[in-house]
């Protein structure tokens, strides 16, 4: 008997290993890329290739960083996803195996099998081991591997998006903070001095020298800078809460070096080659495994519409008397095969092959669309980081001139020769210009760290790299 399943299992593999896989071999779609961007870049290597510390060198954002990628809640539950994924591959995976079961029982009564009628009392003492295995003949169960491996590498790159735009995030709220430190100063500033022209107005009216209205407009602009600055530490405490939460804390007070962002400031920056985003960019990456995945299944739908072969072997042991029960006489063995397929369904195997390509063409889409926003982030980034750092510079010349203006006026107007509307004016000005130019330098700071992001990462420590490489490395191998 035992020769005889080893024959047949042994033809089974053969048949199996020989037979091809039904439904197309993935192949990555080949897309257009430009040879450069369209906004002119440094020429130079990728700046996802740098550490993002070694441009920024603010070792607080990095200690936020680093406890981000530790506790936050979204990079926790993107690694269960990948710890789910694996054992979903594992029992998918085990269906190309043959399956041994193990029987052992006994039973004792009057009731004649079949029939539920009381006869003689029998006894009966089974001990059995039962094999079986379905022969792999159109390759359903390897393309059903190959899309649960896939699937597997998409969840790896899904936790490397969720990483990238973490770092992202941790580091655009703790640059909205300083710049929030900077125009709360601001606004306090501006909130004293506009205090002391009340006082200095007030005791003016007081004595008959200027008209009541110049009190009530300095009661206006001292109102609305104190407005200001409520709305301000209002956004500010908020942004602390949201930081809190990236790092997977309760929502708190959040350390920081005030004035921090205009030192911030990094050189000119080289973007790499388009073609660089096709490798580095975890979406796209992604984007191509789940393409792959859904590739697969349309094998495993074609095989469906052809027969498949299941063997089954069983041998042990089987008596009415538990005296003698492992004698040779009691042995009990059988062998079968099942050739099992499809006659008539209606057309509901050809369905589903059509349902899973109409699916796969969606993906590919999303393949080529992933790739086009993916070009245009960089270039929508580094249009920003261009064009903000002009901002940015005007904005400095403005809160000069407004400076200028400002003092001017308040001269002009303790000499005489102008009303205090132009002291207020001014003053507006200037506490615009101000407010501005801290905001300016935050969004050229942002369309850096958006760079970093739009070109795949590249602020993960040594550590990191290396996990996330031993988590494609573990991957299990076709068998």
């Amino acid at each position: 008997m035992i020769r005889s399943f080893s024959r047949i299992a042994t033809f089974s593999m053969t048949l199996m290993l020989s037979a091809c896989a039904m439904g197309p071999d993935y192949e990555k779609p080949k897309v257009p890329v430009p040879d450069t961007f369209q906004e002119p870049t440094i020429p130079g290597a990728s700046i996802a290739n740098l550490k993002w510390w070694e441009l920024f060198q603010d070792e607080e954002l990095t200690r936020l960083i680093e406890l981000a990628l530790v506790n936050n809640k979204e990079v926790a539950i993107a690694m269960a996803r990948i710890e789910e994924a694996r054992a979903a591959l594992g029992f998918v995976r085990a269906d190309q195996f043959p399956n041994l079961d193990g029987t052992a029982g006994v039973s004792r009564g009057n009731v004649i099998p079949g029939a539920g009628l009381p006869g003689s009392i029998n006894e009966t003492f089974v001990l059995a081991g039962t094999l079986s295995f379905e022969v792999d003949l159109w390759g359903k169960l390897r393309r059903s591997t190959e899309a649960a491996r896939a699937e597997l590498l998409a969840t790896v790159e899904a936790r490397n998006v969720v990483t990238i735009t973490l770092i992202a995030d941790v580091a655009s709220v703790y640059l909205l903070l300083l710049d929030l430190d900077e125009r709360v100063s601001i606004a306090q500033r501006t909130m004293k001095t506009r205090q002391d022209s009340l006082d200095i107005i007030q005791a003016r009216f007081d004595k008959g020298t200027v008209p009541l209205i110049d009190v009530n407009q300095a009661q206006i602009e001292l109102a609305d800078a104190a407005a200001q600055l409520a709305s301000l530490e209002r956004e500010d405490q908020r942004a602390e809460n949201l930081l809190s939460v990236l790092l997977g804390q309760n929502p708190g007070p959040i350390t920081r070096t005030p004035g921090k962002n205009e030192k911030l400031l990094p050189p000119d920056i080289p973007a790499g080659l388009p073609s660089e985003l096709l490798e580095r960019r975890p979406d796209v990456r992604q984007a191509s495994q789940q393409l792959a995945a859904q590739t697969a299944r349309i094998g495993v739908a074609e095989a469906l519409r052809f027969p498949s072969l299941s063997l089954t072997g069983t041998l042990g042991l089987a008596s009415t008397e538990l005296d003698d029960f492992f004698s040779s006489s009691n042995k009990a063995w059988g062998l079968s095969a099942n050739f099992l397929g499809p006659v008539f369904d209606a057309g509901r195997n050809k369905s589903r092959v059509e349902a899973e390509r109409a699916r796969t063409e969606q993906l590919l889409k999303n393949y080529e669309l992933t790739v086009l926003r993916a070009f245009q982030e960089v270039e929508d980034s580094l249009i920003g980081i261009s064009t903000y750092r002009d901002e940015a510079l005007a904005r400095k010349r403005q809160v000069t001139a407004a400076l200028s203006a400002s003092k001017l006026s308040l001269a002009r107007y303790n000499g005489g020769v102008t009303s205090y509307l132009e002291v207020l004016e001014s003053d507006r000005s200037l506490f615009r210009a101000e407010l501005l130019a801290s905001s300016t330098t935050r969004q050229e700071l942002v369309s850096i760290i958006s760079l970093y992001k739009a070109l795949g990462g590249g602020w993960l420590t040594e550590e990191e790299a290396a996990a996330v490489a031993a988590q494609a490395e573990s991957v299990p191998a076709e068998p």
